[in-house]
């Protein structure tokens, strides 16, 4: 009996001393979840607490505990675009159709053709080489091309070499991996002395043998009164990174636009963000995504697709435009075929690989969008390069 009297008091001083612990209140307040810190809740939430604050389970030397936290509130984060300065009245992407009948500089000031491809490391074919530059009768004045996880051997001498007939190379910015490359016509004496390589921007790590560098270079060029930005960028993969793509974005943005680039330089004409942003689709599995696209229905996944997404949500690329996406999503393949990902990750496909660009003042340039596909006949990389066609003409020459 005495021994059960004592199990009684042993146990009722137990309860005690935990229902008068920080440990019962945190439990009682966050149902059963203790927070990981003091950022994670509401101000009025602190302010029920009392007294209690926020305490870290660490030690520091000599076995004490650390410091009680005190809250401070997080600040409301603002998001930056180039030349904006509120994301209030967003537009997102503006979805354009391509007409398909570019008459080749009769009616335009200037025509440029786009190309952004992430090789995964591979070394380009000529099939692939011909492919990327066009036949010799080529339709264009400008040739940009942007490379993401681009092999360790030279890509630009074999890009010249199959240009070397028509084009010569103008301008390019290079951060190991991520590749940019300007290329205009052989014959011209209209370019400007503002043809400068003017910044290259890193984000992120190094990945693989091929040093998978993630960031953005661009390249700021005046041809035949247009001034033009072109930016090729690669951004963090995985479709749950979301808000770090757009963080990249606005970091990348308010870098480049930023009045230390060229504080006495004019803004541009247009501006043209290419490469693998790598948004991926959202809400959907692998196998529903891949029915859709095996019956011609991928028009279905595009409001899957986070860029689009984000960009109606006002977090990045506001006012840009892209063209539609008629073309099966570019990632990811098996490489040397055209069939998606057997590998045992089985990955959604997803567009991946994207151009959008950027009128800054509609009454001094038209922008006519003749082409946006992917480039299917090409094998050698895990993604399908794409490509855009646009064409610009001046409206006022008195800039």
């Amino acid at each position: 009996m005495a021994s059960k009297s004592l199990s009684l008091s042993l146990c009722n001083i137990f309860w005690l001393s935990f229902l008068r612990s920080p440990l019962f209140w945190t439990f009682k307040i966050f149902g059963k979840q203790r927070p990981q810190s003091c950022q994670e809740l509401h101000p009025e939430e602190i302010r029920s607490m009392g007294n209690l604050n926020c305490i870290s389970t660490g030690v520091r030397g000599g076995g004490r505990r650390r410091r009680r936290a005190e809250y401070s509130p997080r600040k409301p984060m603002v998001y930056m675009y180039p030349n904006s300065t509120a994301n209030q009245d967003h537009e997102g992407i503006k979805t354009v159709g391509a007409d398909n009948l570019c008459d080749f500089s009769s009616s335009s000031d200037l025509c440029i053709c786009i190309v952004t491809w992430n090789m995964n490391g591979q070394v380009m074919c000529y099939e692939d080489l011909a492919e990327i530059v066009g036949s010799r009768s080529r339709k264009f004045d400008l040739l940009v091309i942007g490379l993401q996880e681009v092999p360790r051997n030279n890509i630009l001498q074999p890009l010249q070499a199959a240009l070397v007939e028509t084009h010569i190379l103008l301008g390019k910015s290079i951060m190991q991996s991520l590749q940019l490359y300007v290329f205009g016509p052989k014959k011209s004496d209209l370019f400007s002395k503002e043809l400068l390589q003017v910044d290259n921007h890193s984000i992120g790590g190094f990945g693989g043998l091929i040093g998978r560098k993630k960031g953005a270079v661009a390249i700021r060029i005046n041809y035949k009164g247009i001034r033009m930005v072109f930016i090729s960028c690669h951004l963090s993969a995985h479709a749950h990174r979301v808000e770090e793509r757009n963080s990249q974005c606005r970091h990348m943005s308010h870098s480049l636009f930023s009045k230390n680039w060229k504080p006495y330089d004019r803004p541009a004409h247009i501006t043209v963000w290419l490469g693998d942003l790598n948004y991926r689709l959202q809400g959907i599995d692998t196998h529903p995504a891949r029915n859709l696209i095996h019956q011609d229905l991928h028009r279905m996944l595009i409001s899957k697709d986070q860029l689009l997404q984000e960009a109606e949500r006002g977090h990045i690329f506001n006012g840009y435009c892209e063209g539609t996406l008629t073309f099966k999503p570019t990632y990811k393949y098996n490489v040397g075929s055209s069939k998606y990902d057997t590998s045992y990750k089985v990955r959604v496909p997803s567009w991946t690989d994207r151009i959008l660009f950027k009128i800054e003042d509609m009454e001094k340039i038209n922008a006519n969008l003749h082409s946006y596909e992917s480039m299917d006949e090409i094998t050698s990389s895990d993604h399908k390069p794409v490509k855009a066609h646009i064409c610009l003409k001046l409206i006022n020459n008195k800039q």
